[in-house]
């Protein structure tokens, strides 16, 4: 299977941060409420990527317990200075309306795997902070400046001096940019170019109206001249682009002087078209010109091409998880919690990953649920699952996740009358209110223990099986679940809206709080061959 060019990290990888080390560079990408935050991806070539580390791994430098859907880690910075790598993101606690309430910290380490430092608070005054390291060695925080009782909350991009001997910001937070008519001004980045203070940032709202917007100045503290050919980067006026919601980006260069802006983006999937896969990280080439201006080659709305840059190697059929290792493989995140023994642990010994039961779907605070980000338009996962639950407070199977009021899942439990059974369980934005809803109900055998479960998703509709034994073929249910509802799109029917991407993965839950054990003996993911407006190559069953 081969993909396009861009997005570069397809599906859930949003508010890209990019940094050159040497002969290698690095995004550091949002990851939300899930755990471990901050995605750092490596690579020699800027189109081929691989997980170099997952740096909040720990209670000291992030705990999640009741952070809500899309709250937690939020646009992180990743740069190199003074022989460390310098880590700066966002905790937000709550995000909903006019109030954010966020707290921004600071963590450093010799080496991109770790370890990392125990984190410095820095300020809680808005998000998207950016750590700026100024040609005469001093420092600069800056960040959104969030006034929940202003006209506009969106107040402009604050500039504080920080002082590492100190370990804290010092001296007086100067409003260096207001914005321009795009307004919703955020994600601020810092550059200086012969004798220049460039501020890259992103306008518009992080939805079809998004854009990267540059400005200039003589001086840190500013006044700013807008580029005059703003926005920078852009698909609002282009709505056939593939690539929409262009904007948060950041600026990088190669060791032969070419320039890149990498940024966020999303494609419109299915008949639908949401944006299933999230916000995904691409690419764009760029130039200095003449007049002392930054930009892209081929004008501002995004380009599938990634110019001179070398072809992707494809991404392979299929990733099979056999657990027959410990710790889990990196592509596997689970939701909030830095006590990842509480809900899993990977038992080689005996074949697979065991989940203890938690708290139900909808928890915000302790979910047995790993999962992996989707990263093509259509997929399908598979797994082997042994189970005895005692009665329909507990249960365990497979699921399609993107938040609590967002999901379709496949679980293996007890009905009313106590005997074996398969549920369909979905929420969706009409049943929010009492966000678990029971689609279907699958009797099973009186001794049955052990089930293959099964899911094919693309952004139009979700299809589940069962089978028996592993010499039997798949039973396909007869429901067709609506893909769609895993997406942003899906999420603004109830309110807000949503930041993250569809996940599949695996869970248990036990209600009785008793923590029963499911034991997963695999977990297969295939990249399907169905293109993005839902059309299949091959065989999509249903």
């Amino acid at each position: 299977m081969t993909r396009p060019t861009n997005p570069i990290l397809p599906g859930f990888n949003p508010d890209p941060s990019i940094v050159r080390v040497g002969d290698v560079y690095y995004v550091a990408a949002s990851t939300f409420e899930w755990y471990p935050g901050v995605a750092v991806h490596a690579s020699t070539d800027l189109v081929n990527w691989s997980i170099a580390a997952r740096p909040l791994d720990r209670a000291g430098l992030l705990d999640l317990r009741g952070r809500p859907d899309s709250g937690g880690v939020w646009a992180p910075c990743l740069t190199h200075a003074d022989g460390r790598f310098h880590l700066v993101y966002t905790d937000m606690i709550r995000h909903q309306g006019n109030y954010k309430d966020c707290r921004n910290y600071l963590t450093t380490a010799e080496r991109i795997e770790g370890p990392w430092s125990d984190p410095v608070y820095l300020n809680g005054s808005g998000f998207d902070p950016s750590l700026f390291h100024d040609e005469d060695g001093r420092k600069y925080l800056v960040n959104v400046l969030w006034d929940p009782f202003a006209p506009h909350p969106f107040t402009g991009i604050g500039l504080q001096e920080y002082d590492p001997a100190a370990r804290r910001l010092v001296g007086p937070v100067t409003n260096i940019f207001a914005g321009t008519a795009l307004a919703y001004t955020e994600a601020p980045h810092l550059y200086r170019r012969d004798g220049w203070y460039y501020l890259l940032t992103a306008e518009g709202g992080t939805w079809y109206d998004h854009a990267c917007t540059l400005a200039r100045s003589r001086r840190i503290e500013g006044p700013y001249e807008v580029h005059p050919h703003n926005p920078i980067l852009t698909s609002r006026d282009d709505p056939g682009a593939r690539l929409q919601r262009a904007g948060h980006g950041d600026i990088v260069e190669s060791p032969d002087g070419r320039v890149y802006l990498v940024h966020l983006c999303s494609r419109r999937l299915g008949a639908v078209g949401h944006s299933t896969l999230g916000r995904e990280t691409a690419i764009q080439e760029c130039e200095w010109r003449d007049d002392g201006w930054l930009h892209v080659l081929g004008g501002p709305v995004p380009s599938d091409s990634i110019g001179s840059l070398p072809p992707a190697e494809p991404l392979p059929d299929a990733v099979t998880y056999a657990f027959d290792t410990a710790p889990l493989h990196p592509d596997l995140l689970w939701l909030r919690t830095p006590e990842s023994h509480r809900i899993f642990e990977v038992l080689p010994d005996r074949g697979g990953l065991r989940l203890y039961g938690r708290e139900s779907l909808g928890s915000w605070n302790e979910v047995a649920l790993v999962a992996r980000r989707q990263d093509v338009p259509a997929c399908s996962v598979e797994t082997l699952l042994s189970f005895s639950p005692d009665d329909p407070r507990e249960g365990a199977g497979i699921i399609a996740y993107y938040s609590r009021h967002a999901f379709h899942a496949l679980c293996f439990t007890r009905n009313a009358a106590r005997a074996p059974a398969l549920r369909i369980i979905s929420s969706t934005a009409e049943t929010f209110r009492a966000p678990q809803v029971l689609v279907h109900e699958e009797p099973l055998p009186s001794d049955i223990t052990r089930v293959g479960l099964r899911m094919q998703g693309n952004a139009d509709r979700v299809i589940l099986s069962y089978r028996l034994t592993e010499t039997v073929p798949w039973k396909v249910l007869p429901q067709r679940l609506d893909g769609s509802i895993l997406a942003d799109e899906g999420g603004r029917a109830v309110g807000g809206g949503g930041f993250t991407g569809t996940f599949y993965g695996l869970f248990a839950y036990d209600l009785n709080g008793a923590g029963k054990p499911a034991d997963f003996h695999h977990f297969t993911y295939r990249r399907d061959s169905v293109d993005e407006a839902g059309k299949s190559a091959a065989p999509f069953t249903g």
